[in-house]
């Protein structure tokens, strides 16, 4: 989906890694149209891309071998298949990959024919994230949320809020669909940020998150469900999400992403 480009591009590319997009993506070309192209997310991790219209096994070996040769970090690379993928699944086995870890587990639902989910009242105020404090604490707020075993990453988000400001930038970031969920004590407990593409109206989620102190009281999914609305108010036909683990999976299709 094209918001993954959007928060790849302004987010680890600029923030994490620092690496100039012309060294980030590999593009073949054919009769002056682009036929595949070939991308780092992280150090060791490629992703390749395909027009299906003129995708031959031919190709994908060439592009695979072009992710080996410049994409490799300290001689190893992760890469990713469709489950359903069968014949990318055997060229990389054939080329000594291995399967290793878990899964990510891509979800999506149809906003036009199903009830939205509804949003739960509580004590915490569901809104459009504001600037100034509120930002530094949406910052500090993430630090928290996915690296609850040490308050030295949300220091660092906080003291610079430069890398938010840089994913403010993408063009398909909206700020009225950056959520944070209040809570009673002014704090912000949780965050979903939903990226919308208005050619294709779909609208995805990424991140999500949710302060330890704060979790299993509804707030995730009082954020996803306001973010739902707020994508289908805007024209939005189907709501993405992606996710690894099953706690997060559990969530999500609590949310309506099932399919």
């Amino acid at each position: 989906p094209l918001y993954r480009f959007d928060y790849w591009r302004w987010h680890p590319l600029i923030n994490i890694y620092g690496i100039p997009l012309e060294d980030a993506v590999l593009i073949w070309e054919e009769d002056g149209r682009i036929v595949a192209f070939a991308n780092i997310e992280n150090f060791g991790e490629a992703f390749a891309h395909f027009d299906l219209c003129t995708r031959t096994d031919e190709l994908e070996v060439e592009v695979q071998a072009a992710c080996e040769s410049y994409f490799a970090a300290e001689g190893k690379l992760k890469v990713w298949a469709g489950s359903t993928d069968h014949a990318r699944q055997a060229m990389l086995t054939s080329r000594g990959f291995r399967r290793e870890g878990g899964p990510e587990y891509s979800r999506y639902q149809d906003l036009t024919t199903r009830e939205l989910p509804e949003r739960p009242a509580f004590g915490y105020e569901i809104r459009a994230q504001g600037e100034g404090l509120e930002l530094v604490e949406r910052c500090w707020a993430s630090g928290l949320a996915f690296h609850p075993e040490s308050h030295h990453q949300a220091i660092e988000n906080r003291a610079d809020v430069g890398w938010y400001r840089n994913m403010q930038r993408a063009p398909l970031y909206r700020r009225e669909l950056d959520l944070i969920a209040v809570a009673p004590d002014g704090s912000v407990a949780g965050f979903a940020t939903v990226w919308f593409d208005d050619v294709l109206r779909w609208a995805a989620f990424e991140p999500v998150g949710v302060v330890p102190a704060h979790q299993r009281r509804g707030v995730g999914h009082a954020l996803l469900a306001e973010g739902l609305r707020r994508a289908k108010d805007r024209g939005a036909v189907r709501a993405l999400v992606g996710s690894y683990s099953d706690e997060a999976s559990g969530l999500y299709e609590k949310a309506g992403f099932t399919q």
